[in-house]
């Protein structure tokens, strides 16, 4: 195989696992109320799962898979919690997580808890300022991921950071960066966004890179290559949704600080 083929073997997988990803993700986010909570839920209690696996030298035991189905379980009741009240139980699986590990205690406690905190921050989102802004926050975490695939490929050019994710370049990383800014003059012009939403997509687009980044770097601390073999050209949950970690928990805070415009929607 040549070194231009290999670039694009995993290419047929990926785009199929996609589309399948995307069907049931944009059903969900359609529907919300249940619906949505049931999918984010899975999504987390799936990425706990794959930690705690990545953790443990990539062996999947009991312990990980009873621990992802208390965080998934956590989510749904924290979903009709008050936040106030939500919050001290979407923290407390970390306590359970780390009393059952020997080592690398330091790596499942801020993720696991980032995990908890970005599904409840897209399950606020969907139920406090509906569709429309939801599908914002997943195009520009798709958009980011698709520039930055292709224009990586296309373009080349020096690595962005070899070291811990070597197929990453600056070329896939500015073309993120400009997909997101294009997601937010749409929005900007057709969806009454406001001009602040074109500054805060590029911003989700580095907070998506950099969870991205530190995923990969987690993995390489721990020798993993995958968190799992979940979905076919992906990798695993956490693989997949480790950008939209990034983005979700840098939302949280944007939320605090920017009002975000009314927009028509369900």
């Amino acid at each position: 195989m040549t070194a231009a083929s290999g670039k694009w073997d995993d290419l047929i997988a990926r785009l199929l696992s996609a589309v399948v990803m995307v069907a049931v993700a944009a059903l969900a986010i359609w529907l919300g109320h249940i619906a949505f909570k049931l999918l984010i839920a899975a999504i987390c209690g799936a990425m706990v799962w794959e930690l705690f696996r990545m953790i443990n030298g990539g062996v999947s035991t009991g312990m990980g898979k009873l621990l992802g189905g208390i965080c998934a379980a956590v989510i749904i009741i924290a979903a009709y919690l008050p936040p106030g009240m939500a919050l001290p139980l979407l923290i407390a699986p970390a306590f359970f997580g780390l009393s059952r590990m020997t080592n690398n205690h330091g790596i499942f406690m801020p993720f696991s808890v980032a995990i908890m905190l970005a599904g409840f921050g897209m399950i606020a989102l969907r139920d406090e300022f509906g569709l429309v802004w939801m599908l914002w926050l997943v195009l520009v975490v798709v958009v980011t991921d698709v520039a930055g695939y292709f224009a990586g490929r296309l373009i080349g050019g020096p690595k962005f950071w070899p070291k811990v994710s070597p197929k990453k370049t600056w070329s896939g990383t500015v073309a993120g960066w400009v997909g997101a800014a294009i997601v937010g003059l749409f929005y900007w012009a057709f969806a009454n966004g406001g001009p602040n939403v074109v500054g805060v997509s590029i911003a989700l687009s580095m907070a998506s890179q950099l969870g991205d980044i530190a995923e990969s770097a987690t993995k390489r601390r721990l020798g993993i290559k995958d968190s799992s073999d979940l979905i076919p050209g992906h990798g695993g949950v956490l693989d997949r949704f480790d950008g939209m970690l990034g983005a979700a928990l840098f939302l949280l805070l944007v939320e605090q600080i920017i009002d975000f415009p009314p927009m028509v929607g369900p």
